[in-house]
């Protein structure tokens, strides 16, 4: 069976959470429960330093602003993370080039990194204190729910990552004119103010 879905599933969840999909996969291999993943990412070492990376993703995606520099400094990690992850499930089982898995991966890992982030920045404009907490737990598990579910049954998942990428591609347009919207008349009630304060100057 071809290794593509769960590549593909694997490069999305990367963009969104990287060191949660090295985390789940080394132990899914770990424990046995499917044999496509690689021992590199099964080693201890690789374990630990995901599940430290992964805590402090978890704080530092939770706090407005904080994330989204967060996600600048992943721009580029979490697409190699997709591609490396890639590469790597493809090279276990030999139905994928290298090339191809990491190319599959790693661009995968990209367009979501960039839904995530820009969605993020749309975020960080609202008052409301509690939607980056919200927004956060929510990816978290469903990095976790997809990666589990790839693990069973990888051709579902890999349906369901590409539905949620086009349907977060979808968000991120309309935030993106709402928020652009939003910027317009806001200069424009300034200008208008501006304008005001000008003609009633001098007094009398």
């Amino acid at each position: 069976m071809s290794v593509l879905p769960l590549v593909f599933t694997s490069g999305w969840a990367s963009g969104i959470n990287a060191y949660a999909v090295v985390l789940l996969l080394g132990v899914f291999g770990a424990t046995g429960l499917t044999d496509e993943v690689p021992e590199s990412l099964q080693r201890t070492d690789v374990l630990i330093v995901a599940g430290v990376l992964f805590l402090c993703e978890a704080v530092a995606d939770k706090i407005p602003y904080v994330d989204s520099a967060w996600d600048s400094v992943h721009t580029v990690i979490r697409p190699v993370s997709g591609a490396v992850v890639g590469a790597l499930l493809a090279g276990q089982s030999g139905s994928l080039s290298d090339l191809a898995a990491g190319a599959v991966g790693g661009s995968t890992a990209l367009a979501s990194h960039f839904v995530k982030a820009g969605t993020r920045m749309a975020i960080n404009t609202s008052p409301e204190p509690t939607s980056n907490f919200l927004m956060s737990t929510a990816e978290d598990l469903g990095v976790a729910g997809i990666i589990t579910f790839a693990i069973f049954n990888p051709e579902a998942a890999a349906i369901i990552a590409g539905v949620l990428l086009v349907l977060g591609i979808v968000i991120l347009v309309f935030l993106a004119s709402r928020i652009r919207r939003f910027l317009r008349r806001r200069a424009q009630r300034r200008e208008e103010k501006r304008l005001a304060a000008g003609s009633s100057w001098p007094p009398g």
